[in-house]
């Protein structure tokens, strides 16, 4: 698999709000697939695995067993190669440009005292 259909694969996977929100519940601990099915009620076991499966084609969800259950626990790495790809650089643009704004702004101030 290309780095471009890893990323297709990420994009798809985050397209539906239900996997966002395992997302979510995932980032603050790792769950087993009992107790995330819990927490979707509106869907049954298969409709959830089917959600899960999707976020580890992903690599969005690492899957470790332990004993007869299954726990999924959120990796965001791929999530950060998307920054970095696409966020990570124009954030350091606005970031160049909100500099050179307050380097302006300080100057035309310090013009406007002298000539006071």
């Amino acid at each position: 698999m290309s780095i471009e259909d890893d990323l297709d694969a990420v994009f798809k996977a985050l397209a539906n709000p239900v996997r966002r929100a395992v997302c979510d519940t995932l980032k603050l601990r790792p769950l087993t697939t009992g107790q995330l099915c819990d927490l979707f009620p509106e869907m049954n076991r298969c409709t959830v695995m089917q959600h899960l499966k999707v976020l580890e084609d992903a690599g969005l969800l690492v899957p470790v067993r332990k004993g007869r259950e299954r726990f999924n626990y959120l990796d965001a790495m791929p999530i950060q190669a998307i920054h970095e790809r696409w966020i990570g650089p124009h954030a350091a643009a606005a970031a160049t440009g909100l500099h050179r704004l307050k380097q302006g702004l300080e100057a035309n101030e310090k013009e406007s005292l002298r000539a006071d």
